[in-house]
């Protein structure tokens, strides 16, 4: 099994749990040609919660949690995707501070401390629907902070790709999710424009 909607965009995906919010994010229309949004429809997302929770439960050798999806949940959950995206997206840009309008969108949850059959203090999502669901990403959001990985969770810079990946390079100065595809892309549309201006200018 794999993680479904990052690999239908043929993505790495990022490392233990963090992997979750990633294919949450890639649950999102992007890609040439622009796939489906698996969020639109309420069976789709079922279907696509079930298989990342069980890939969820693999990368972190824990039980996947319980969760009954309610049609009026999908909604609430393309808005948590949508603040996550612009959260990492300010990230990316410099921004000294979240904007005022993504915190607004990103729920206050509650979480459950408990004690592993190791020893081991876990925290366990609370709440039912799609509440759980985003208990658990800011689980993992939270535990990649403190283990400095969630600098490299990015969304491509190519906005006609949108991809979320993870960023393994050294430094973790990537932008494209390929730079390939989307960075020479990029490139050639920035180099075309100077042209126009350079051809309108009559320099």
């Amino acid at each position: 099994m794999t993680w479904p909607a990052t690999e239908r965009y043929a993505l790495e995906p990022a490392p233990g749990g963090l992997a979750f919010v990633q294919d949450l994010l890639n649950t999102s229309p992007a890609g040439r040609p622009r796939h489906a949004d698996w969020l639109d429809d309420p069976a789709t997302a079922r279907t696509w919660l079930s298989e990342a929770l069980a890939q969820w439960s693999t990368a972190t050798g824990r039980p996947a949690p319980a969760v009954d999806l309610a049609d009026r949940d999908c909604e609430a959950l393309r808005d948590l995707r949508w603040a996550l995206r612009r959260l990492l997206s300010d990230q990316g840009d410099g921004a000294e501070a979240v904007s005022a309008q993504v915190l607004a969108a990103l729920p206050t949850l509650s979480v459950s401390m408990q004690v592993d059959e190791h020893g081991t203090v876990v925290a366990e999502p609370s709440g039912t629907g799609w509440r759980k669901v985003a208990s658990l990403v800011l689980i993992e959001c939270f535990q990649a902070q403190q283990t400095d990985q969630w600098r490299r969770l990015k969304v491509c810079r190519n906005e006609r790709c949108d991809c979320a990946f993870y960023d393994r390079s050294r430094n973790n100065s990537g932008v494209w999710h390929d730079v390939r595809v989307c960075g020479n892309a990029a490139n050639l549309r920035a180099y075309r424009a100077r042209k126009r201006e350079q051809a309108a200018s009559g320099e």
